[in-house]
């Protein structure tokens, strides 16, 4: 028989919350593993001192790294420095690497009065070219696809003579052309070579 004696019931355990780092998106406890912990404990001191004095007080870093020997210790500190450096460094070089980088709007000529528009460089400065394509598609009602040049790069070809209007949209910063400067857009216009030339 079963019997007739109720069981408290189990309490529940509720969920860990879990806060990430606004400058690695590392959980706070993994930090330290990333490239830039200085400026991970600069945004936590600043945002939440309490959090910051839990992780990065002087008693928190020496119940760490208490177990570490002073050789140790100086390499731990050492190898950090040079993450950061290396981490900044290679951030710097993109940032450069994007400003240098140019958009190419080249309007060609298929036959007497048709012509094909095509967009190279809109990767460089992180625009998804199939979404790309897919928004030009929508916008001008012509077809466009993602297809690769002569260098074999990939760059967005659209039906018809649109590349005034997609100058204008980048200009503007429409949709999801944003992040792209004006001032690195180059418009060329390429005519079909005749037969006999």
């Amino acid at each position: 028989m079963a019997s007739t004696e109720t069981a408290a019931p189990a309490e529940a355990i509720p969920p860990v919350q879990v806060q990430y780092c606004q400058v690695c998106s590392f959980p706070l406890e993994y930090c330290e593993f990333g490239s830039s912990i200085t400026r991970c404990k600069e945004s936590l001191q600043k945002s939440d001192p309490e959090l910051y004095n839990r992780y990065y007080s002087e008693e928190a870093l020496q119940a760490k790294i208490g177990t570490l020997s002073l050789e140790a210790q100086e390499k731990l500190e050492k190898d950090t420095a040079k993450k950061e450096a290396k981490a900044e460094a290679k951030a710097e070089t993109a940032l450069k690497k994007k400003m240098a980088s140019q958009v190419t709007i080249k309007r060609i000529e298929r036959n007497k009065r048709k012509h094909v528009t095509a967009i190279h460089g809109l990767e460089n400065f992180d625009v998804d070219l199939k979404k790309a394509a897919k928004f030009f598609a929508q916008k001008f009602a012509t077809g466009a696809s993602v297809t690769k040049n002569q260098q074999g790069l990939d760059e967005i070809v659209v039906q018809g003579d649109v590349s005034g209007e997609i100058v204008e949209m980048i200009e503007e910063g429409v949709g999801l052309l944003k992040g792209v400067p004006k001032d690195n857009i180059v418009e060329v216009e390429e005519k079909k070579k005749k037969g006999g030339d």
